[in-house]
């Protein structure tokens, strides 16, 4: 298949825009990894008007696909881990150009995973956890115990990914399998949510109970990105706390994060007067 596709890399190679071509076979009969395709090829830019452009092709019974992404959209990517086979591309495929070892450095820079860069992703997924943590506890108060069931699942998949991060590591598209070696703590949460005997609602209780322990023992690296950053200002209006740069891949998990850090004392609240005498301004602060 990388014969036939020769051709279109090395059109592509002679770009100037292009940064590095990877190839990318898949290892399974069904591969997740390449999205059930036999060959992917990934192309990196410079820029493009699409940062997104995909082409499928067949030969035979054989199927392949060329992404071509451009670096702006990797570094998103990457930055909220919304596309985690692409750092199995990057360390795992084979490089068939690569333009100043631009490549190169970029497996290098994934390998070091810079504290920065890492408080980042944490901060993110420790967001992304509360809400679903939070939303699954409501709907086990109500009763809605599939609902729960669910929400837990995606609150256990977040932490499972917080364990990796504090490994220095990169979260895989099979999470559970890094987990299992790297926090057997939480792979036996998980394990015993979907394989035990107990009733749903017995599974969920207790799965809340012990879950409870193992999210509050993250919540200082977890809140350390935005922490720091809410460090930058007395006090915050949750307006300036959205338009922050730093903070807006928090997107719509921002909120929910602010007031579970509040709960836990983490951050504060200072009231300040409106013309109204029975109304407060609720502004935001570290201590």
């Amino acid at each position: 298949m990388e014969t036939l596709l020769r051709p279109i890399y090395q059109e592509r190679a002679s770009e100037a825009n292009t940064l590095g071509i990877i190839y990318v076979e898949k290892r399974e009969e069904v591969s997740p990894i390449t999205d059930t395709f036999d060959s992917i090829l990934f192309i990196l830019t410079k820029d493009a008007d699409q940062p997104i452009f995909t082409k499928h092709y067949t030969f035979n019974d054989k199927k392949a696909a060329m992404h071509v992404i451009t670096e702006k959209q990797l570094r998103k990517w990457l930055l909220l881990g919304s596309n985690p086979k692409l750092v199995d591309w990057l360390i795992n495929g084979r490089v068939v150009f690569d333009r100043n070892e631009y490549i190169e450095d970029l497996r290098r820079e994934l390998d070091e995973f810079p504290i920065n860069g890492r408080k980042v992703r944490m901060g993110i997924e420790f967001a992304k956890l509360s809400r679903r943590y939070l939303e699954a506890k409501l709907f086990f108060e109500q009763q809605n115990f599939l609902d729960a069931y669910t929400l837990i699942v995606e609150s256990l998949h977040h932490l499972a990914r917080l364990a990796v991060f504090e490994h220095g590591m990169h979260p895989e598209v099979m999470v559970w399998k890094q987990v299992k070696q790297l926090d057997p703590s939480i792979y036996k949460l998980y394990d015993e949510l979907i394989s035990s005997e107990e009733s749903l609602e017995k599974r969920l209780e207790l799965l809340f109970l012990a879950s409870e322990f193992l999210i509050h023992s993250r919540i200082k690296e977890g809140s350390q990105h935005i922490l720091e950053v809410l460090t930058l200002k007395e006090c915050w209006t949750i307006q300036e706390i959205h338009e922050q740069e730093e903070l807006k891949n928090y997107s719509v998990d921002l909120e929910v994060f602010i007031e579970f850090l509040v709960d836990r004392g983490f951050i504060f609240i200072e009231k300040k007067p409106t013309k109204s005498d029975e109304i407060m301004h609720r502004y935001y602060k570290v201590k």
